[in-house]
């Protein structure tokens, strides 16, 4: 059987995950376009979210690019990888990193939530039946366990976007009455 040589192995390798970093990059430099202006809106409310609060938000995510950094190095001598493909490997890893502890922007409108530059349909969505105390847990409907869409927010405004979050999701009249309250 002919396998590819480990240095085609290993070039692919890096360039599938640039194009994922690359792809990353750009859709979180939509979120000041989306997300302009923080707090109340005419169509509904917006917040952002510290670097602290991304670690607490992101936490899976990095416990798994921990390992992704760690583990090619085991490999890289077995496999006769060289090394400069390992080392490119870790630098776009470390620059996907500093992209998921960046602060974020988040916005509900009635009909949609803006998130990591990306915006998700209300119907798309649900609420997580266990909810995190630092966070919000959302899930993308028919994306099985791939599918959760966690929430990040500072604690004082942790409350008021649960708020909003369950407007969105319950319909019009709960919509209807975040806008009597303010």
């Amino acid at each position: 059987m002919n396998l590819p040589s480990a240095d085609a192995v290993g070039r692919l390798a890096v360039l599938v995950l640039a194009g994922i970093v690359v792809w990353d990059a750009w859709w979180l430099t939509r979120q000041r376009r989306q997300v302009p202006e923080l707090g109340p809106q005419p169509g509904g409310y917006a917040w952002s979210c510290s670097g602290a609060q991304e670690a607490i938000r992101q936490w899976g995510n990095l416990a798994s690019m921990a390992a992704m950094l760690v583990l090619p190095w085991a490999f890289v001598r077995l496999s006769g990888t060289p090394a400069h493909w390992a080392i490119l490997w870790d630098l776009l890893l470390s620059v996907h990193l500093v992209g998921l502890l960046a602060p974020k922007r988040y916005a509900i409108t009635r009909s949609h939530l803006f998130a990591d530059g990306q915006r998700y349909a209300w119907e798309r969505l649900r609420l997580a039946d266990r909810q995190p105390r630092a966070r919000i847990m959302l899930h993308r409907r028919g994306w099985g366990p791939f599918g959760p869409l966690p929430l990040g927010a500072e604690r004082e405004d942790l409350t008021q976007v649960r708020a909003w979050v369950a407007a969105a999701l319950l319909g019009d009249d709960a919509w209807a009455s975040m806008f009597e309250e303010e």
